[in-house]
């Protein structure tokens, strides 16, 4: 897609709230944290990271940045973090900002809580490759309670999904579905050589997995569930979309962002 066909939002517009809200503040402090590691970096350096660990691009968008970092969440959810250098003007300390900007057709599907929190994992995915660090926690073989929870949560919407899903389904989310004599297996690379894998069975409800050759070297097993949660409520906001006239659990129009919920009048079934 050619940035002239691009439309770009922020966050506050995605979280549609009238006000500044928190993902707003939460993206600020995100770039008050981390724009001193990139100020005179060695960008061929970062654009072999964000290439090769990243699965993303180093582009000029147009808002007069330095350069962006474009990365594809899902299909037609784009994450874009430009980097402007203006040195201290203010006598502050901050000589440099990121913003942050969505495009696609579904970026405004997916709430500011999910695009935040991704956006701060790939800042720290990228720190940790700067330094030379390895992930801290690396515990991919247990669930945490919140993971259990959230399996839990989720897994009756996944009752709807029919044989001739597989393909649009695939399509919305990237990656491989699968249909099992029982239920679905949809495995999703999400960054290069990191997969996680999604079964749900109709007997064991859901269950996760992460897996690939580069998953101990780059990416913390906290941050792993998180983005595992992340597509977890993609594949819920493909069956809310699909089978909006079932009687569907609040997790269904949770997931959205509040833009979305106000244009289709759920604001009642939010909370």
């Amino acid at each position: 897609m050619s940035n002239k066909k691009r439309k770009y939002v922020t966050v506050g517009q995605i979280d549609a709230t009238g006000v500044r809200g928190p993902h707003e503040k939460e993206l600020e402090d995100v770039s008050k944290s981390k724009f001193s590691l990139f100020v005179n970096i060695d960008l061929k350096k970062l654009e072999k990271i964000v290439q090769e660990n990243l699965g993303g691009i180093i582009e000029n968008i147009g808002f007069n940045e330095d350069w962006t970092i474009t990365i594809e969440m899902f299909p037609e959810v784009n994450i874009h973090m430009a980097f402007s250098y203006f040195g201290d003007e203010f006598g502050d300390g901050i000589d440099a900002e990121f913003k942050f900007f969505f495009s696609g057709e579904h970026a405004m599907w997916v709430p500011g809580e999910d695009s935040a929190t991704y956006i701060d994992i790939v800042m720290n995915f990228i720190e940790r490759k700067l330094k030379g660090e390895d992930p801290f926690e690396k515990n991919y073989n247990s669930k945490s309670e919140l993971m259990e929870k959230v399996l839990l949560q989720r897994a009756e919407p996944f009752k709807l999904l029919r044989e001739d899903d597989q393909k649009d389904l695939e399509i919305f989310i990237g990656a491989k579905v699968r249909k099992t004599i029982n239920g679905w297996r949809i495995k999703k690379e999400i960054f290069p050589e990191i997969f996680i894998e999604i079964l749900w069975d109709n007997d064991n409800g859901l269950d996760i997995s992460f897996e690939g050759e580069k998953l101990a070297e780059n990416l913390d097993s906290y941050h792993s569930e998180f983005i595992g949660i992340f597509l977890l409520n993609h594949i819920l906001r493909y069956i809310t979309v699909k089978y909006g006239d079932n009687d569907l659990p609040d997790i269904c129009y949770i997931v959205f962002s509040r833009y979305f919920t106000k244009q289709k009048d759920w604001d009642h079934k939010t909370r």
